[in-house]
């Protein structure tokens, strides 16, 4: 099909390079038109106006918008009901397709198919492309032609499958004078769509495509050492890509490919980090009833969590009197990033220690995670809750002491985050409440004052606990 006119609508794919919907779109139409919407069905519902990750996707856009102009073309920028501003410009521009990347969460599919009727009714085609994961859907499923609910065949199989082909980008440079010559339009402020700047600036996070391509290209000189590194929050171990990621200002098939180019033990680990991440998006795919709150293992759907409101508030400020993740929850709170093992050991901790109900935490990071990904988010939680596909055992419960023990042995992260026990040697600082209080009027960290004793007994929790899943287990 040919078209003289078509519109690509940019959504969580932030970047004018290796893009499925725009290489089609600009194949196929002579002339192609950009939009972002800036979506108040989704911005109204943020009450915090301070948000890191609007302030993130309107860098982003602005970069993208720059790139256009430089290619030719330019990103019309909406704020609005994308429902109702997807077809009107449609219809203004004469549009006879749009062009779009898949979206997977529930929300967003209902959202897109409620657009793509209301296209038909005019007689606008409607095109969608596979474009945020390596494989999606129905791609990867086991010899019985189901869906896998384990991990490790899921990432065996796709492993014999991943090839050339399914990393292969999209070039459309020899299209690209195909991209609509437009009036140059402004692009609304942070403060016009009801938002105003954060920290973003002051973080080691760089915006838009640029950033992705900066830390990728740093990442890139260390990838050797992430099979060990990606452990130790207090290391620069990790890539910092899952922001740019979620918002697709760099290509998943890049990253794999570069992944699997690289060929060391480091780049194995990272090429199995990106599977996991396709791992969830197609089990939320197989069970959208995830998105209504439910567990992936029905019998655990009713867990009878305590619920103590009291725990639940201590954790969120991080002060639990577990130095390890209350200096996790801090960082959240100060850069809308955790690193991943803390977030296992903090979500571990509230649900089997704190004995709340994986929802709330899952609800808590949506909020506050600046690379929040419903399908990660979601699986991540129900993983440590022991509720998920391919769980940790309910029987497993993380202590919190020994982990802190483990992975910041010499207390570097928690001394970053909680100042006040910055003067506690590597042993104290683990275990502060042992102290005796000679040493710590020496130190001046008067437990229950400068910083809280523990609010529970982790012996206790954990016995708790087991009864609470062996309970919902028969």
């Amino acid at each position: 099909m040919q078209y003289v006119n078509s519109l690509v609508w940019f959504r969580r794919d932030l970047r004018d390079f290796d893009h499925a919907a725009l290489y089609h779109a600009l194949k196929t139409s002579k002339n192609v038109y950009c939009v972002f919407v800036f979506d108040s069905d989704i911005l109204d519902a943020l009450s915090n106006k301070a948000d890191r990750r609007v302030e993130f996707i309107w860098e982003s856009v602005r970069e993208l918008k720059f790139a256009l102009q430089q290619r030719g073309g330019d990103l019309l920028v909406h704020h609005g009901k994308t429902t109702e501003i997807i077809p009107k410009l449609a219809n203004e521009l004469s549009v006879e397709a749009l062009f779009v990347n898949h979206d997977y969460e529930p929300s967003a599919i209902a959202r897109d198919a409620a657009v793509s009727t209301l296209l038909a009714s005019n007689d606008i085609d409607y095109h969608s492309f596979k474009d945020q994961v390596i494989f999606e859907k129905d791609e990867i499923l086991n010899l019985s032609d189901k869906p896998y609910r384990v991990f490790t065949p899921y990432r065996n199989a796709v492993l014999k499958k991943l090839d050339d082909f399914y990393l292969k980008a999209y070039p459309f440079d020899s299209y690209i004078s195909h991209l609509a010559k437009v009036t140059t339009t402004e692009l609304p402020s942070l403060e016009m769509i009801g938002f105003k700047r954060t920290n973003l600036a002051q973080m080691s996070l760089p915006t838009g495509m640029a950033g992705g391509k900066q830390l990728l290209a740093d990442f890139t000189t260390r990838i050797e050492q992430y099979k060990t590194a990606r452990d130790f929050p207090a290391v620069k171990g990790v890539s910092y890509l899952s922001t740019h990621l979620r918002f697709g200002t760099v290509s998943i098939r890049h990253l794999a490919r570069t992944a699997r180019n690289i060929s060391n033990a480091g780049a194995e680990t990272w090429l199995n980090e990106l599977i996991w991440r396709d791992f969830y998006f197609q089990i939320l795919h197989h069970n959208p009833q995830l998105a209504s709150g439910h567990t992936f293992n029905s019998q655990y759907d009713q867990l009878a969590f305590p619920n103590n409101k009291q725990y639940f508030d201590a954790w969120c400020v991080g002060k639990t009197g577990f130095p390890l993740v209350d200096a996790a929850m801090r960082q959240i709170n100060e850069t809308g990033y955790m690193h991943n093992r803390l977030r296992m050991i903090v979500a571990s901790f509230l649900v089997k220690d704190l004995l709340i109900d994986w929802r709330w935490g899952e609800r808590y990071f949506a909020e506050h995670l600046i690379d929040f990904d419903f399908s990660a988010n979601n699986g991540g939680w129900q993983w440590a809750a022991s509720t998920g596909c391919d769980a940790q055992p309910w029987f497993r419960i993380f202590n919190p002491t020994t982990q802190s023990q483990r992975f910041d042995e010499k207390g570097k992260f928690i001394r970053k985050y909680v100042p006040e026990l910055a003067a506690c040697n590597d042993k104290e600082i683990h275990e502060p409440w042992k102290m005796p209080h000679s040493r710590q009027n020496e130190l001046n960290v008067i437990i229950g004052d400068s910083y809280p004793e523990p609010i529970v007994d982790h012996s206790t929790q954990r016995a708790l606990a087991l009864d609470l899943y062996q309970e919902a287990s028969r």
